[in-house]
């Protein structure tokens, strides 16, 4: 059977387009939220060590870079202390790949022996907790942020919003990206740091995305003048935006002396 000119430029554009589909979801970011929850100093002291001494390293040496590791700041809600690791993937299949990687790395399993090898009455954690995340279509990749302040001082800021459904989920993704909200923390100098699509993970249809300031004077001024903008007012009042988030929870976090910002 013959193909005609008509049907075979129909054909090319078909492929040049679904290509072009491929390559940009191929260059958004996976995430990996890893947080440790710990009972004693003890385990905190030998987590923070498997991490600046074994994985962090390891995973470097994968081409896995810019990880972020971070510490919640103590609130009467929760008196557990909790590090935070965020790792970013190029595709699923480093994903995937990395734990196989990381058996095999001699150095690694050395310099984590005592984490690793751990008796079971001896656990380094109490419980691990795993997020995996998708890239904004808009902030694909991603962004390290400068800050010059103390590390102590500097407020990382967690945000996870949930959703009715997943209806309402994707409506609240499209306001951060077609919408505008996203373009916005930009504007307003939040640094963020990523904003991802919740694709595994507990409590779900979930977004979250993180933002750092200097200090806490900078995040409350930085909050109060995204409140007050014009855009999120605009945004915020229009009917095919409403209801399309429910919960949302606040983090405050600080990078710990061996995260890379």
């Amino acid at each position: 059977m013959k193909i005609s000119s008509i049907s075979k430029t129909i054909l090319l554009t078909i492929f040049v387009f679904s290509v072009s589909m491929l390559s940009m979801a191929q260059n958004r970011d996976f995430y990996q939220l890893k947080i440790y929850t710990l009972d004693t100093k003890s385990q905190e002291a030998i987590t923070d060590q498997y991490l600046k001494e074994a994985y962090l390293p390891a995973l470097k040496r994968q081409n896995i870079k810019n990880i972020g590791v971070f510490k919640s700041r103590p609130n009467e809600k929760d008196s557990l202390q909790k590090i935070y690791v965020l790792i970013p993937f190029t595709s699923m299949t480093q994903f995937e790949n990395t734990e196989d990687v990381l058996l095999k790395d001699k150095d690694f399993l050395t310099a984590g022996a005592s984490y690793i090898q751990a008796q079971f009455d001896q656990a380094p954690y109490k419980r691990i907790e795993s997020v995996i995340l998708r890239a904004f279509e808009d902030m694909p990749n991603l962004n390290t942020p400068a800050i010059d302040s103390p590390r102590a001082e500097r407020i990382y800021e967690l945000r996870s919003y949930e959703s009715a459904t997943e209806a309402l989920f994707r409506n609240k993704v499209a306001m951060f990206n077609e919408g505008g909200e996203l373009q916005l923390f930009h504007q307003l100098g939040f640094n963020p740091v990523f904003f991802g699509e919740v694709i595994s993970g507990n409590r779900m249809p979930k977004l979250m995305y993180l933002t750092t300031f200097e200090n806490q004077a900078s995040r409350d001024a930085h909050w109060k003048a995204f409140g007050e903008s014009a855009k999120w007012n605009e945004l915020k009042a229009m009917p095919k935006y409403q209801n399309n988030m429910y919960h949302a929870d606040i983090l405050f976090l600080y990078p710990t002396e061996y995260s890379d910002y």
